[in-house]
């Protein structure tokens, strides 16, 4: 099961660059029912983390995915390492306490030396290099706050200092620097741990989709092809909570973003760098297969709610031009994650009264050392051993500040856009579609979704979520139906991509071809 790693040409689509340089190994579906400790749902790192240290500690454990490994958010990540998460510890202080943010700092610090120890100790080959995080200021407002972070630092022993230019040529006022922090391959890194748990006999299953959990105990996890799988402990490590009983989906709030790869003759200088202030903008350096590149992201915006994606990367090009000067594009993609209400993750019992049900979610974009941080901590809790960050990342919390005034200015968005999609039509017709375009339409003077493929046929959906019942809306980038209100995504032929929703969209009318004598879709 050795390292498959291969040169990259951009294909004009979205693709991740780390998917298409190492690919992990495959794995069947389960296609029985079956019986263990510990079943964990979601083949990202904090999955696959967590199974690795609950069978290095002797617990039978079995690890599912609905797709293949690493095909969410991990998949798609910066892949910073660090526990600089923009200018987020004033804010921790102002909402937790100074205790409480040490704590944040302390455990994304220990996921990062955990992280480096495994890779070290094991001579793990995944470009793990040691990278300073750095968070600048382009304007006088924006400099303000990062002189406050800078104090907040002080105050909580954070090792930062403020510097007054970049080797990037960018406009700054100042910036904040946390040295010694990390950046690396994701899938590298992911393809050891693999290669551990089948040295440990974990039974890995892909294409395994888990859609209910039985009442009762133990609990019985039921996945969508309908097999069973019992045991004590289920662990949620997917994307979004597949079993909500918390009302997790409006204590939450998706956002996309986007990434580029750009090959470069510029010497990218050290450092992992994200801007203060809104538009987002990323940029770490990285080499691969010998060649210098560039990773450029940014563009942040609500899942649903965004511009044409054409739009988005193409602010991200000029972004890039103005950085690297001369560049090759090899890659673009975007990624989505959660933000919880209060921008501290939920990690831990998913209620007080269900204590072997556990969920890790709402990242924040910062999933390599939170989920990191959630595999240890899980780990733990079913152990039965203590850990300090328990309280911190409890699921159960529900702060009065400023968890109830987001909850309630987040719902009456999403209220506003429930309205405001039943209440809108489409002002198109298919016949104005060209060649691998969708877009809302009337149909029978009713709003629905229409996409044409590249060989021109044509398959129309019911654009109401299944979830909540909100209207979706078209991703030309992408080639997906998004949900203003709580993230769903679909394909364009309706097939879940990203829950919470759980049904497809509703399929109106498919056009399907003959093509060397098998049946296929218009997709």
């Amino acid at each position: 099961m050795g390292e498959n790693r291969k040169n990259h040409v951009f294909s004009g689509e979205t693709s991740s660059l780390w998917r298409d340089t190492v690919h992990l190994p495959a794995f069947k579906p389960l296609e029985t029912d079956i019986e263990t400790e510990a079943v964990i749902v979601g083949g990202g790192i904090t999955g696959i983390t967590a199974a690795y240290l609950l069978a290095s500690a002797g617990m039978k454990v079995v690890l599912i995915e609905a797709s293949r490994l690493a095909s969410g958010t991990t998949g798609f990540t910066t892949a910073k390492i660090t526990a600089q998460h923009g200018l987020i510890y004033n804010e921790l202080i102002a909402h937790f306490g100074l205790e409480k943010a040490q704590l944040y700092y302390q455990a994304n610090q220990e996921a990062l030396g955990w992280i480096r120890r495994l890779i070290r100790e094991n001579d793990v080959s995944c470009d793990f290099e040691e990278q300073p995080a750095i968070v600048y200021a382009a304007t006088d407002q924006e400099a303000k706050s990062v002189e406050q972070e800078k104090e907040t630092y002080d105050r909580l022993g954070i090792p930062g200092r403020l510097i007054y230019t970049l080797d990037l040529p960018l406009p700054v006022k100042n910036a904040l620097l946390l040295p010694d922090q990390a950046q690396f391959h994701p899938l590298m890194y992911l393809h050891y741990l693999v290669a551990e748990l089948v040295k440990l006999d974990v039974p890995i299953y892909e294409e395994t989709m888990a859609v209910a959990i039985e009442k009762g105990e133990p609990p019985v996890v039921l996945t969508k092809q309908g097999y069973r799988i019992h045991c004590r402990d289920v662990l949620i490590c997917s994307h979004f909570p597949f079993y909500d009983n918390r009302f997790y989906f409006a204590r939450m709030v998706p956002e996309r973003s986007y990434l580029m790869a750009c090959e470069t003759d510029s010497v990218v200088p050290e450092g992992m760098y994200i801007s203060a202030g809104d538009p987002k903008r990323s940029v770490r350096g990285l080499s691969l297969s010998g060649k210098m590149m560039a990773l450029i992201g940014g563009e942040n915006h609500k899942t649903g709610r965004g511009e044409d994606t054409a739009s988005h990367f193409q602010r991200l090009i000029g972004f890039a031009n103005a950085v690297l000067g001369e560049n090759h594009r090899i890659s673009q993609w975007s990624a989505q994650d959660y933000t919880t209400l209060d921008k501290v993750p939920y990690i831990g019992t998913i209620a007080m009264n269900q204590p072997h049900l556990y969920i890790a979610a709402g990242y924040r974009k910062w999933g390599m050392t939170t989920g990191t941080i959630a595999a240890a901590l899980l780990t733990d809790q079913i152990l039965e051993r203590e850990n300090p960050y328990a309280d911190l990342f409890s699921p159960s919390r529900f702060e009065a500040d400023p968890m109830i005034k987001n909850f309630f200015i987040e719902n009456s968005e999403i209220a506003g856009n429930l309205i405001k999609g039943k209440l809108g039509k489409g002002q198109k017709s298919v016949a104005d579609l060209g060649n691998d375009q969708g877009a809302i339409i009337s149909l029978n003077g009713k709003r629905a979704g229409a996409y044409k493929n590249k060989n021109g046929k044509i398959i129309m959906v019911d654009t109401t979520c299944p979830h909540m019942g909100c209207e979706v809306n078209w991703n030309q980038g992408e080639r997906t139906w998004d949900c203003p209100c709580h993230g769903s995504r679909f394909r364009a032929n309706g097939e879940v991509i990203d829950g919470p929703a759980r049904e497809p969209l509703q399929q109106l009318y498919s056009e399907e071809e003959k093509h060397n004598g098998e049946q296929e879709t218009s997709l």
